[in-house]
């Protein structure tokens, strides 16, 4: 029989032997280390490529955005400027007044529209509208104001793309104005139309304000039966609210002119018959 203490010193001894390592069955060669060194900086070389375009395209984006954020911002500025020029008008001035009108708008197309358009031809026009959408619908307000001041009518969707096709490249798709860009125009319109109205009343040219009063009324209506069928738009709905202050505004203009019509005094100096709100006659 083994003593106890030959026993602790058996297994002291087996403490203390020095652990063997487990050999590697598969040792990697020379060779395959470096198929994957390569393979490594093959996909890193790969991926940094990948990322170089991806940013290179978001560069050439952010500075195609600023340029048509700029080309927006002009065709607002300068339809502005036509709006201005048509509230100009008068029983006297008419011709003359709309004359130059045209020609501001025509110079508003054929130069700074034509920029944009350049700019957007042969890309996805919706990535962009949010840059373009403020100057596109100036331009429609404009355009539909300065034809109702010289027909009497609307200036529709296709009169106005019509007029933009020959300014784009065969080759491409050309840039129309969509469909939600021209009402929101068409409802900035009526404001327009209103402070015309109010001009006309004081000028004494009563039929013109009422028939601008029967225009924005029908337009008030077509409206009110495409904007519940819209998808949730907060502009829209804010200038629809606007749009019927303006149809109030025009309606009690000449709901009070019609009524109260003897309160008001005629023009003086001034023997023309339009000259007076009621063309009644002369005060002595």
């Amino acid at each position: 029989m083994l003593s106890c203490s030959s026993v602790f010193q058996r297994v002291a001894f087996m403490l203390m032997a020095p652990k063997l390592k487990p050999q590697r069955l598969h040792q990697k060669t020379g060779a395959e280390q470096l198929v994957k060194k390569a393979r490594t900086m093959t996909a890193e070389s790969s991926m940094k490529d990948a990322f170089s375009t991806y940013a290179d395209y978001l560069n050439n984006f952010n500075e195609k955005r600023e340029r048509v954020v700029k080309a927006s911002r002009d065709i607002t500025m300068n339809s502005k400027k036509v709006i201005f020029q048509v509230h100009r008008l008068s029983k006297d001035n008419k011709e003359e007044v709309l004359e130059k009108a045209g020609k501001d708008l025509e110079a508003v197309r054929d130069q700074h529209f034509a920029r944009l358009m350049r700019e957007l031809q042969g890309t996805d026009f919706w990535k962009l509208r949010r840059a373009y959408s403020p100057g596109v619908q100036e331009y429609v307000e404009a355009a539909t104001f300065y034809k109702f001041c010289l027909s009497g009518t609307l200036c529709t969707l296709d009169d106005i793309n019509a007029t933009l096709v020959p300014l784009s490249d065969p080759s491409l798709e050309p840039l129309q104005i969509n469909i939600l860009d021209y009402i929101l125009g068409l409802a900035d319109l009526t404001g327009e139309l209103m402070r015309m109205a109010i001009g006309r009343i004081s000028d004494g040219e009563i039929e013109f304000a009422q028939r601008i009063c029967q225009f924005v009324r029908q337009i008030h209506r077509e409206l009110m039966l495409v904007v519940p069928k819209m998808d949730d738009s907060y502009d829209m709905k804010s200038k629809m609210e606007v749009m019927l202050q303006s149809v109030i505004k025009i309606e009690n203009a000449c709901f009070s002119v019609h009524v109260r019509g003897s309160e008001y005094i005629p023009l003086l100096g001034d023997d023309a018959p339009t000259s007076y709100l009621l063309g009644a006659a002369d005060v002595e």
